[in-house]
């Protein structure tokens, strides 16, 4: 990924927590999500992912464990969809869920821990996915290392009405505020497919390339878990795969990829990298997404690029 900057907050809207409750929690979202989770303990946390029963993505979510509860942090403004799938799968299991009012708030780059600790808010290094509580700007938060960021990242749960007060003090701190679009181009170099732009109930895990972040080979049932199996009793072969593209003019999403004069594939995110120029992430059919191939977009060359753009070249 290209050099970004030392530290750079960005909110993100689009994300919300939702908390589940009860005794068997763990063993209840275990069954239902596509990642092992039962075995987590407080302060850690795994990125998992909802399917229906044919396989289709409900929902992208961070599992974050407390002592006495779960948060579930779900991207692409999907928290009402998941909790009218987990109210389903419930039954009579005594599990109960609630939104939660936190704001989502990425802090992202080289220094985030050190700009963190600048704020007031040191944290101890973390494993991915673990997270620790911590005081900001006078309030509590919730300090998790995402995976699903580009680089080093750090998600914080903050209560709305201190979120103003939490990005002055990281400002102070010397962080700076990170544009929507410079975040896209970090995630299209670091190859972070996220859910809404990149993603959505029309994908299967195995086209998005993140079968291996968000799937556990090893546990038990869980919904979708035979489509998964099938597909990779298959070698994991699907129509269309998530590849980068290295454009030589800018694109936008929803932009067609074209091959020989046929339609094989769509733009999901498009970006100017500081580093790179002109990238974007798409979805490419199988038989144009061997790294290399030549294909259009918007009636411009672009090339077939393997993610992270960083192990490309």
């Amino acid at each position: 990924m290209a050099e970004g900057p030392r530290a750079a907050f960005i909110v993100l809207p689009d994300r919300a927590v939702l908390a589940v409750t009860g005794a068997p929690r763990l063993k209840f979202l275990h069954n239902i999500l596509s990642n092992d989770v039962e075995s987590l303990q407080p302060g850690q946390g795994r990125r998992a992912a909802l399917m229906d029963v044919k396989g289709h993505l409900l929902a992208f979510v961070r599992v974050v464990v407390d002592a006495d509860a779960v948060r579930l942090e779900v991207a692409g403004g999907r928290r009402e969809a998941v909790e009218q799938a987990l109210v389903h799968y419930r039954v009579a299991t005594p599990v109960r869920f609630a939104a939660r009012p936190d704001s989502v708030l990425a802090l992202v780059g080289t220094e985030a821990r050190a700009t963190l600790a600048a704020a007031g808010a040191e944290i101890p290094e973390l494993s991915e996915e673990g997270h620790v509580g911590a005081r900001l700007a006078g309030a509590d938060v919730r300090v998790t290392r995402a995976g699903d960021l580009p680089g080093i990242g750090y998600v914080l749960h903050v209560d709305p009405e201190a979120l103003p007060a939490a990005l002055g003090a990281l400002q102070a701190a010397g962080a700076v505020e990170l544009s929507a679009a410079d975040l896209d181009a970090l995630r299209v170099e670091g190859g972070r497919p996220w859910y809404g732009p990149d993603v959505s109930e029309e994908n299967l895990l195995h086209e998005t390339g993140l079968l291996r972040e968000y799937h556990s080979s090893t546990k038990g049932c869980y919904v979708g878990q035979e489509v998964v199996a099938r597909l990779d009793a298959r070698g994991g072969h699907v129509n269309k795969l998530m590849r980068g593209l290295r454009l030589t003019s800018p694109a936008a999403a929803g932009s067609t990829v074209m091959a020989e004069g046929k339609d094989v594939g769509r733009v999901t995110t498009a970006a100017v990298s500081s580093r790179l120029g002109p990238v974007a992430l798409a979805y490419v059919h199988r038989s144009r997404a061997e790294p290399g191939t030549m294909v259009d977009v918007a009636g411009a060359p672009a090339t077939v690029v393997a993610l992270p753009f960083a192990e490309a070249g």
